[in-house]
C-alpha cells in the first residue's frame, strides 16, 4: 500500500478552517458579507463571550431554499461564480465557496432561512460537519445562522483564543470595518445581552465615523474625491491636528471590502508628508472604486490582500488626490480654550491646540445601488465638495494673483539680510502659478507636482497694515482679518526655505557656489562612503563632494541659498543623517529626506533676534508658500486665536 492517501473531507474542512477561521471575528465577518451579498437591509450581530460560546447573526435577506441549504454548507458551493472567468470579475464580498463548510467543521451551527415567496421557512444543524435533515420551521424573510461553541471539536484551537474582552473586541473591530463600508444597511451589535452599537441606514459614512470614534474626529475631516479614468476614490481623511499614534484609524475599502494594501497606506504616508510629526499616522476612510478586472481579490482565504493590475497608476492616484484636497484646503490649528469641567469654578483661560473650527457638513447623499458602483452621478459629489467651502460668503481672492509672474518685488526687497534674500539673481516671477511654468524636460514629475506653487484660498491673510512684533526671539505675532496669529519664526523659515528648495530641484537650477579652495572634512569611514556613494544625489541639490582618500572628503562647491551655512558642518550633517536614519525607498523620497534636513539646519533659530525688515521679509514669503501651516517635519508654524474667542476670554460675548 502507498503512503499517499487522500485526506477525508472532516480533515480538508479542518484545515481549510485554520485559514478561513482564525476566531470568532472571522466568522462574523463572513457571514455579515453573505447578508450584505443577499441583499439586506438590516443586519443584527449578537455575541457571547466575545464569540467562544455564541454568534448569532441575522438578517432580511433573499434567503434560501430548501434546496440551496445543504449546498450552503458543502466545500466550494456557491451561487457567486459560474465560471474561472468570473474570478477575473468578482463583485461580491464572497465568492470562495469554502467559509460556511469550514465553519461548520468546526462548531455546532443551526441555520433557518425562508425566502420571500416561501409559506414557510426551513432549518437545518450541523454539529462538528455532521449535518441532520432539513426541517420546516417557522421564520421571518432572511437568514438567522448560529454559531455556538466555536472550535469545539479542536481543543488546541480553542486555546489560542483570547480572553472573553478581547475576542468582544475584535468582533467589535470587524463590525466596525463592514459597517463603515456600508452605511446604507441598518446594523445592530450586542454584547452579552447588552447593545453596543444601534446604527440606522444613513446615507454617508460621517455619522457612522462619529459612533465609532467621536463627532470630535468626524467633525475635523476632509471630503476627498478624484476620478481617474474608471478609477474613482472617494472618502473622508482626517485634518493633521487629528493624527494617531498607530495606523487603526485607516480604512480603505474597495468596492465595499475593507482591505489592506502597503502601497497605498505608503502613499497616504507621503501625502501627510510634512503635515504630521514623526511618528504620527493619518486617519482615513477612503473609498476606491476600480473596474473588477483591474484587481484581483483572489489573493487569501480573508479576501483582505488584494492586487492591483497597474498599482503604480492607483497609487500616483491616490496621493495627488490628497495633496490636491489639502493643498486647497486651511490646515492651519485654531487655539480654543480648554472647556471647564462640571462644576468647577472658571478659572484662566488655558488655551489648547484644537482642530479646526470650520462647521461640519451634512452626510454625503446616498449612493446608488448597487453600493460603490460606478457609474454614480457626479452631480451629488459636487454638491458635498461645495458644503467645505465657506458659506454664504464669496471666495477669498486667491494669495497670488494671475499676474504674479509680471510683477516687481516690492522696494525693501533688494535691501533684505542675507539669510531672506534667497534668490537676488533670480526674477520675481519664480513663484508664478504652475500653469505659467512648465518643468524642465527630465525633471522629476514627483517632485515637479510637489514642488508647483498652488494658492490655497483658505489660508488666513494677514493684513496689509498690520506690523507684526516678536516676543522671546522666538515668536511672532500679527493680526489677521479673523483675529490674530502666533507664528513660529524657525517652523516658517523652515517650510520657505524647504519649498524654494525643493522648486529648484523640481526644475534642475539649483545655483551652486564654488569653493575658492576646496574645504577637506574629516569624518568616519563609513559616513564618508556612504555620503560618496549619494554624491550624485547631492549634485542635485548644489552641494559638490569628491573622496580625497581614507576619511576625508572635498567640499568644492555649496548651494548659494545656504550660503550662511557652514560647509563643514552642512556636510557632516548630512553624512551622519544618511549614515544613521532609515532612508526612503525611492529618489524623490530621499531628496525630500535631505531638503528637510537641510531647510532645518539653514532656517533662522528659536531665540534668534529679528529686525523689522526681517520680519516684514519672512511673513512676505509666508504668503508664497502653498503649505505654509506646516513645517516639513508635520509642527504647526502658525496658531490662530478667532477674535470672538478673544471676545470670550474678556467677556464681552
Amino acid at each position: 500500500m502507498g503512503l499517499i492517501q487522500k485526506l477525508p473531507p472532516s480533515v480538508v474542512n479542518q484545515i481549510a478552517a485554520g485559514e478561513v477561521v482564525e476566531r470568532p471575528a472571522s466568522v462574523v465577518k463572513e457571514m455579515m458579507e453573505n447578508a450584505i451579498d443577499a441583499g439586506a437591509r438590516r443586519v443584527e450581530v449578537s455575541v457571547e463571550r466575545g464569540g467562544k460560546d455564541l454568534i448569532r447573526i441575522a438578517d432580511d435577506g433573499s434567503g434560501m431554499s430548501p434546496e440551496d441549504i445543504p449546498l450552503a454548507f458543502t466545500p466550494h458551493a456557491t451561487s457567486k461564480l459560474q465560471s474561472a472567468e468570473d474570478l477575473h470579475r468578482v463583485r461580491t464580498l464572497g465568492f470562495r465557496g469554502e467559509a460556511l463548510a469550514a465553519i461548520a467543521e468546526v462548531s455546532k451551527v443551526r441555520c433557518q432561512t425562508r425566502r420571500a415567496d416561501a409559506e414557510e421557512g426551513s432549518e437545518i444543524v450541523i454539529e462538528g460537519g455532521v449535518a441532520s435533515p432539513i426541517r420546516p420551521c417557522g421564520c421571518p424573510v432572511g437568514t438567522v445562522m448560529e454559531v455556538r461553541n466555536l472550535f469545539y471539536n479542536t481543543p488546541v484551537r480553542r486555546t489560542f483564543l483570547k480572553s472573553d474582552s478581547t475576542e468582544a473586541g475584535h468582533v467589535a473591530e470587524t463590525f466596525a470595518r463592514i459597517a463603515l463600508a456600508h452605511p446604507q444597511v441598518h446594523m445592530t451589535f450586542r454584547s452579552s445581552g447588552k447593545v453596543v452599537h444601534d446604527l440606522p441606514a444613513v446615507s454617508g459614512i460621517r455619522d457612522r465615523i462619529a459612533a465609532f470614534f467621536g463627532r470630535e474626529l468626524a467633525d475635523a475631516l476632509l471630503w476627498v474625491e478624484g476620478k481617474l479614468d474608471q478609477t474613482s476614490l472617494w472618502g473622508y481623511v482626517g485634518h493633521p491636528s487629528q493624527s494617531r499614534s498607530s495606523t487603526k484609524s485607516q480604512y480603505l475599502f474597495l468596492a465595499g471590502r475593507y482591505v489592506r494594501d502597503r502601497s497605498l497606506s505608503h502613499a497616504l504616508n507621503e501625502a501627510y508628508r510634512g503635515l504630521l510629526m514623526v511618528g504620527r499616522n493619518p486617519v482615513a476612510f477612503l473609498n476606491l472604486e476600480i473596474p473588477p478586472e483591474e484587481v484581483d481579490v483572489n489573493v487569501h482565504p480573508t479576501k483582505i490582500e488584494v492586487r492591483f493590475r497597474d498599482p503604480q497608476r492607483v497609487y500616483s492616484h491616490l496621493l495627488s488626490t490628497l495633496r490636491q484636497t489639502f493643498l486647497a484646503g486651511d490646515l492651519h490649528s485654531r487655539l480654543q480654550p480648554v472647556p471647564a469641567a462640571k462644576g468647577a469654578e472658571p478659572s484662566a483661560p488655558s488655551p489648547a491646540l484644537a482642530a479646526p473650527s470650520w462647521s461640519a457638513p451634512a452626510a454625503p447623499p446616498a449612493r446608488p445601488d448597487p453600493a460603490f458602483a460606478l457609474d454614480s452621478p457626479p452631480a451629488n459629489r459636487e454638491a458635498i465638495a461645495s458644503w467645505f467651502e465657506p458659506s454664504k460668503k464669496p471666495p477669498a481672492p486667491p494669495l497670488i494673483p494671475d499676474d504674479v509672474g509680471r510683477a516687481r518685488p516690492p522696494e525693501w526687497a533688494g535691501n533684505l539680510p542675507g539669510r531672506f534674500d534667497f534668490a537676488p539673481s533670480q526674477p520675481f516671477d519664480e513663484f508664478a502659478p504652475a500653469a505659467a511654468q512648465a518643468p524642465p524636460p527630465g525633471a522629476s514629475p514627483a517632485l515637479a507636482a510637489e514642488a508647483a506653487p498652488v494658492a490655497s484660498p483658505g489660508v488666513p491673510e494677514l493684513l496689509p497694515h498690520a506690523k507684526a512684533i516678536q516676543v522671546h526671539d522666538s515668536y511672532l505675532i500679527a493680526e489677521t482679518g479673523e483675529g490674530m496669529m502666533v507664528i513660529d519664526q524657525h517652523a516658517l523659515h523652515e517650510r520657505i526655505i524647504y519649498e524654494e528648495l525643493r522648486r529648484r530641484v523640481a526644475e534642475g537650477r539649483v545655483e551652486s557656489q564654488g569653493l575658492l579652495v576646496p574645504e577637506p572634512v574629516h569624518m568616519p569611514a563609513d559616513e564618508v562612503a556612504t555620503l560618496l556613494e549619494h554624491a550624485d544625489l547631492l549634485a542635485t541639490l548644489g552641494l559638490e563632494v569628491e573622496g580625497f582618500g581614507g576619511d576625508t572628503v572635498l567640499v568644492r562647491s555649496t548651494p548659494v541659498m545656504l550660503r550662511d551655512v557652514l560647509p563643514e558642518r552642512l556636510v557632516r550633517d548630512l553624512a551622519e543623517h544618511l549614515a544613521t536614519q532609515p532612508l526612503p525607498p525611492t529618489r524623490d523620497g530621499l531628496v525630500a529626506e535631505l531638503l528637510h534636513m537641510v531647510s532645518c539646519k539653514a532656517a533662522v533659530k528659536a531665540g534668534q533676534k529679528l529686525t523689522a525688515e526681517e520680519i516684514d521679509a519672512l511673513l512676505a514669503r509666508r504668503e508664497l508658500a502653498h503649505d505654509a501651516h506646516h513645517c516639513p517635519h508635520g509642527r504647526p508654524t502658525a496658531l490662530i486665536f478667532t477674535k470672538s474667542e478673544l471676545e470670550k476670554q474678556f467677556g464681552r460675548i
